[in-house]
């Protein structure tokens, strides 16, 4: 077909190609252009879509983090220590541990004419469940003719064991609260918490269920109920038991807590059976004997 277009001179062969060549060189000039601004546009989409990406870690890190906050009152040691006067049990007072602060451990000087015993505990340890069932008796007895001091340490290392619920973290809150409201309250919390224990791979007890529990076992300081339902002390249960599993342990050589429960009778780690009151007695006794001799 001839494109010629009536009335118009064509042009020589030469020229025919400089056009040709320069129209090539045009539509390349304007395809590079076109591929520059699809690349810069890409460039931009990458760099929002990571924008947006970072944004959205950042708000979940965020969202995930708690604010550190105090620890409970009576546990600046990360444990409650208590004591008998003969007649009763009650809680050495200690300020409560600030923010970021470090627990400040008992000092034992002040308590030379009892024999003193420390326990690492989780309430949904079955371990701890047994150790506490069989001696039990024998330390409220010991306690209340004040022969001993107790020291107990909740810590929260079962919390993959509960189906989701953070059972571990919830009941050392839980026994966190009583200790800063109502501190004399908490060994008997700390008996029927036990004596309530539920099966590890359980969601174990609610928290309206911990509520009512601490208030049969005679709690009547409300302000206990709003803190379990707010985990008020949750984030320092959390501290309290990385701290325990890094160590050191304060008044003892036991370096660390590798399982639980860790039980210290004068700086000294009980390894008898959980399930054996004499075995236990015996070795109070000795560790009693041991000081009086040193």
């Amino acid at each position: 077909m001839n494109s010629k277009i009536p009335g118009q001179p064509q042009l020589p062969k030469k020229d025919r190609r400089e056009e040709a060549r320069e129209s090539a060189r045009r539509m390349r000039e304007e395809q590079k252009k076109r591929d520059q601004r699809r690349r810069w546009y890409l460039r931009g989409g990458i760099g929002i879509a990571l924008i947006a990406v970072a944004t959205i870690v950042a708000l979940v890190i965020i969202g995930s983090v708690r604010p550190a906050t105090p620890g409970p009152l009576n546990m600046a040691s990360d444990g409650i220590l208590l004591q008998g006067d003969g007649t009763a049990i009650t809680a050495v007072p200690t300020e409560a541990t600030q923010p970021d602060a470090e627990p400040v451990a008992t000092d034992l000087s002040a308590h030379t004419d009892t024999v003193n015993i420390s326990v690492y505990l989780d309430y949904l340890c079955p371990f701890c469940g047994q150790f506490e069932v069989t001696n039990a008796e024998q330390l409220n007895s010991w306690l209340t003719a004040g022969n001993i001091t107790l020291e107990v340490h909740p810590i929260s290392i079962l919390d993959g064991s509960s189906a989701g619920s953070k059972y571990s973290t919830r009941a050392a809150n839980a026994a966190s609260c009583v200790a800063n409201y109502q501190p004399d309250s908490f060994l008997d919390v700390n008996n029927a918490l036990f004596m309530s224990q539920p099966s590890e791979g359980t969601a174990g007890l609610s928290n309206d269920e911990l509520i009512s529990l601490v208030e049969t076992a005679g709690v009547t300081d409300t302000a206990v109920a709003s803190c379990i339902t707010d985990q008020e002390f949750s984030g320092w249960v959390g501290d309290a038991t990385d701290r325990a599993l890094a160590g050191p342990l304060p008044n003892t050589d036991v370096a660390k807590v590798e399982g639980t429960p860790t039980v210290l009778v004068q700086g000294k780690q009980y390894t008898g059976a959980l399930d054996d009151a004499a075995a236990f007695e015996t070795f109070v006794m000795a560790q009693a004997s041991a000081t009086t001799t040193g």
